[in-house]
């Protein structure tokens, strides 16, 4: 009850700009936890696939590997990419590159969605925060000129009373920033396996000359 009652009285301590700053750091926590989860509901594993199209297509199975990629889930966001190659191997090395480049992106960008909001979110809430201690403080020197008794509690409690906004604007910036980061690697590891692996397939079909086996 004691901690419950604390936070409120920071809260309330921080004054007008700790509203925005809730709502930043709700948006903040909602968009990492978005993020967290569509990432682990979709498998981003791309050796596996790679390897098995690899194979299908060293011994002239490519239609084999088509089949092993259409069935596999559309949560499964190496297939759906790879399969863009042996869509196109028909028409040349050029349009495999082109469509595996643009189903790349797509998806690439579908991962990425919400980092945005969250790099924003970091530069905005500590300025928020910054912006509530500058006001914070004006108050503060107001109140003590206009007291005819000044004392040191009178200013320590006021310049307490403004740092509350930086350091929710702060805390806020650094899980924004560890979110971001964090999520940013893992999807940054993928584009870099599946950015091989689409190259060593095209390279594959290319020796082979383009879709053998239908």
């Amino acid at each position: 009850m004691t901690e419950q009652w604390s936070l409120i009285r920071f809260f309330e301590m921080g004054g007008v700009f700790m509203w925005p700053l809730l709502v930043f750091s709700i948006l903040t926590f909602a968009l990492i936890l978005e993020r967290i989860i569509y990432i682990l509901i979709h498998d981003l594993r791309t050796e596996k696939v790679r390897q098995h199209v690899r194979d299908c297509i060293e011994e002239n199975h490519t239609g084999e590997a088509r089949e092993y990629l259409d069935q596999l889930k559309d949560r499964n966001v190496s297939g759906r990419i790879l399969r863009e190659i042996l869509k196109n191997a028909p028409h040349g090395e050029h349009r495999m590159e082109k469509a595996v480049e643009a189903e790349g992106q797509e998806q690439i960008r579908k991962l990425e969605n919400g980092f945005n909001f969250l790099s924003a979110l970091a530069s905005i809430a500590p300025l928020t925060g910054f912006l509530g201690t500058v006001s914070g403080m004006i108050g503060a020197f107001r109140s003590i000129a206009e007291a005819s008794d000044v004392n040191a509690q009178l200013v320590a409690n006021g310049i307490y009373e403004a740092l509350m906004t930086t350091v929710f604007g702060l805390i806020i910036a650094i899980v924004a920033l560890v979110g971001y980061n964090i999520l940013a690697h893992r999807v940054d590891t993928f584009a870099a396996d599946i950015t091989k692996a689409s190259s060593d397939i095209v390279g594959a079909l290319s020796i082979r000359g383009g879709d053998k086996n239908q």
